[in-house]
């Protein structure tokens, strides 16, 4: 390796690197970075200057590490985790005056619950502070979050390093949402039953999700779907105006129905109660902005419990 000046290191190209490390494309990089790919790609070949190594070469699906980006990977992470550290453990946060973007990880099922009650209580607590949410393959998120990239994690993740921190705000379940005028509505669900409904299927990796099509599975239950999505998002909405019906969270369900435009039926078997929480990263426990969040959701969830 040929000799590095230490005071030209762009950080920023220390952060491409893990970056490009932890999703091993430089397509997934630049939408992680918001840059655009050519600029990512500039990064790299300034890397592999700095370093006097390709760092990255490219097989047919993914960019795989040379033995130089292997040996560096670590201490680079190790550097950038301090350097995050530093800059915000000692940094007063005022939630009335801050200006912080907090990047939050969760599905989008967990996003049409919390969003809409986070974001109305910074409206009047933190009104300067932006949130940006992301979801993220369970593999990358303890790199992401030890690294400082992501400040908060929400859901059931029980595949996160123990460095991770979590605190349990519900114990959830699943139950079978249908309009009110549907003609099984009124009665509960047999096993029969569910054979006959048809439903909409709305495609999510959450983990709970899959532990209750598990469940399902197992069961022989199989169902007719009339609609597959790549997302949750429109499903209730859609149930409310169809008589199709839709398996999700009871919290999520309660929330997508306030008015009563539906019926939340239990399921005539036994579902799994999936333990959501909320994950920190222990490196930044002495971040104020970070455990500022984490108590306001904390606190957030308390009260709705105490309301339901």
């Amino acid at each position: 390796m040929k000799q590095m000046n230490i005071g030209a290191v762009d950080l920023n190209l220390l952060k491409t690197f893990i970056v490009i490390w932890e999703l091993r494309s430089l397509t997934a990089a630049a939408d992680r970075l918001h840059l655009t790919q050519p600029a990512v790609s500039h990064a790299l070949r300034r890397l592999r200057e700095m370093f006097d190594d390709p760092l990255f070469v490219r097989s047919t699906s993914a960019m795989v590490p040379t033995e130089t980006a292997i040996r560096l990977h670590e201490p680079i992470a190790r550097a950038l985790g301090i350097i995050h550290e530093a800059l915000h453990t000692h940094a007063s946060f005022d939630p009335a005056t801050a200006t912080r973007t907090f990047h939050l990880v969760m599905s989008d099922m967990s996003c049409s619950h919390v969003l809409p009650l986070l974001m109305e209580e910074l409206a009047h607590a933190a009104p300067h502070v932006s949130i940006e949410v992301q979801q993220m393959a369970m593999e990358n998120l303890g790199a992401a979050m030890r690294n400082g990239d992501i400040d908060l994690a929400f859901g059931y993740l029980p595949g996160l390093p123990e460095d991770c921190q979590s605190q349990l705000v519900l114990n959830d379940d699943y139950v079978c949402m249908l309009r009110k005028t549907h003609p099984q509505a009124s009665e509960p669900l047999t096993m029969e039953s569910l054979l006959q409904l048809r439903y909409v299927y709305a495609n999510t990796n959450t983990t709970g999700h899959q532990l209750a099509e598990d469940v399902l599975r197992n069961a022989g239950v199989k169902r007719d779907f009339a609609l597959r999505m790549p997302h949750f998002t429109v499903a209730p909405q859609i149930v409310r105006g169809t008589d199709l019906a839709l398996f999700l969270p009871r919290s999520i369900a309660e929330r997508h129905n306030v008015d009563e435009a539906c019926v939340l039926l239990d399921l005539p078997l036994e579902m799994p109660r999936i333990p959501v929480s909320i994950y920190t990263h222990t490196r930044f426990s002495a971040d104020s902005g970070i455990q500022w969040l984490r108590s306001l959701l904390i606190e957030m969830f308390g009260r709705e419990a105490e309301n339901a």
